[in-house]
């Protein structure tokens, strides 16, 4: 995943209601129950059923790092799928996204400015139109760059030009050399 998959998938995990099951026992329990069978599960967090079978029964409960680790993620990833989609649903409509980010960003100005790119930490509100098309696509499978440019055009809109009252001269801002990135909605 990219930078901007992993930081939509981690706050979607932020606003979890109830924590995700803790044990190994628990979590294969509730994979089981959402995938509907011991097959299903094993295929997921690649070990043989009879691991999986040995795990729900807790005959097993110290699987080794790398399974641990997949066994998380795949509850993670099936946990409260519809706090999620609320949460979504409710930044892109009336709240927007706010995007904390430390990166390279360039732009093209009019001559005689400066329009190298630098290094720039900026928090930025973006406005729920721009978390719609964010989120939109994200569950379209869009590639990283596609999802860049839509968090760019948020950034042109809202820093560099203040919604058009400043650096109206600006006309494509690129995101490059992502330290970091996060999201809250």
């Amino acid at each position: 995943m990219g930078e901007i998959e992993d930081a939509i998938e981690r706050a979607g995990q932020e606003g979890f209601t109830r924590p995700p099951p803790k044990t190994v026992q628990g979590r294969i329990s509730y994979l089981m129950r959402q995938l509907g069978s011991a097959r299903a599960v094993a295929a997921e967090i690649g070990v043989t059923a009879d691991s999986v079978n040995r795990y729900r029964r807790g005959a097993r409960k110290h699987p080794r790092a790398d399974v641990a680790a997949r066994i998380d993620a795949a509850v993670r990833q099936r946990w409260q799928p519809q706090v999620r989609k609320r949460r979504q649903r409710q930044a892109a409509t009336t709240g927007g996204i706010t995007v904390e980010t430390r990166a390279r960003f360039g732009y093209t100005a009019p001559v005689g400015t400066t329009d190298d790119g630098r290094f720039r930490r900026l928090t930025v509100n973006l406005p729920a139109p721009y978390a719609q098309r964010l989120f939109d696509a994200h569950h379209a499978g869009a590639g990283e760059q596609q999802m860049r440019n839509i968090i760019a055009e948020g950034f042109k809109d809202v820093y560099f030009q203040d919604g058009g009252s400043r650096a109206t001269g600006i006309s494509d801002v690129a995101i490059s050399e992502i330290d970091y990135l996060d999201l809250g909605y």
